[in-house]
């Protein structure tokens, strides 16, 4: 079945954006599910920019506590002041970059739950601003340093800019200027691996396209062992239950 525009008339009439890609890495560990040895797991993560994850946060009463008194009295009775800080040297208004991500983690239980392999799909919001597309493109770098296979797959038409081709930038190794067309929508392959004492990436690029089906990538789980991420079936299995048509 043909490759459908998510973000264009007249599908995102119908049907936001928003629910295919929240779905679909659920239908991707599905798939996963059926392929992946026993000693790994699958699971999806979501996680949009505007909720903020932390582990460690200080809260605000509902009711403001009394004002501290100009001077407190330690245990041996000598006054201190209230301690104030000096006046910041910069305050400036700033988005923080906080991006959207849809992704599969993949993990080996025998290591303690390891993550082995990261399917990201990217979001509008990955590339609507510079820092939005250094933050993802870090975030893959990061992986791929720590022996994490990373598979990008890219169906967003309304923004012109190919994230995968930034991360070969981003770790030294650009695309030789005329080589080929830059795609706007594309899936992608990244692994670290290392051969004659020298560590090798080693990349499996597919230009989309609409219209044309999409393609079967290879899902590294260890240096040498891969599983095929057929993205065609669970691309269709989302669209049909989302009743897309």
């Amino acid at each position: 079945m043909p490759l459908r525009d998510h973000f264009r008339a007249p599908l995102d009439n119908i049907t936001a954006w928003e629910g295919f890609h929240g779905g679909w890495p659920m239908m991707i560990v599905a798939s996963l599910a059926r392929k992946l040895p026993a000693e790994y797991v699958a699971a999806p993560r979501v996680h949009l920019g505007s909720f903020v994850e932390i582990d460690i946060a200080t809260y605000e009463k509902d009711e403001a506590a009394p004002s501290p008194p100009s001077s407190a009295y330690n245990g041996g009775g000598v006054a201190t002041a209230t301690w104030a800080p000096a006046r910041p040297t910069l305050a400036v208004e700033s988005d923080l970059v906080i991006p959207d991500e849809y992704e599969v983690n993949i993990y080996d239980l025998r290591r303690g739950r390891r993550l082995v392999a990261a399917i990201e799909i990217v979001s509008p919001s990955n590339k609507d601003r510079p820092e939005h597309r250094r933050a993802f493109v870090a975030k893959c770098a990061t992986l791929l340093k720590n022996q994490v296979s990373v598979a990008i797959v890219d169906l967003v038409t309304t923004r012109a800019f190919n994230l995968y081709r930034d991360l070969l930038d981003f770790i030294g190794h650009p695309v030789p200027s005329g080589a080929t067309e830059t795609p706007i929508i594309y899936a992608a392959a990244c692994r670290g691996t290392k051969k004659d004492r020298s560590w090798i990436i080693e990349t499996w690029e597919n230009p989309l396209a609409i219209g044309q089906p999409l393609p079967t990538l290879p899902l590294w789980l260890a240096d040498n062992f891969a599983i095929p991420l057929e993205l065609e079936e669970c691309y269709e299995e989302t669209c049909r239950v989302l009743r897309i048509a």
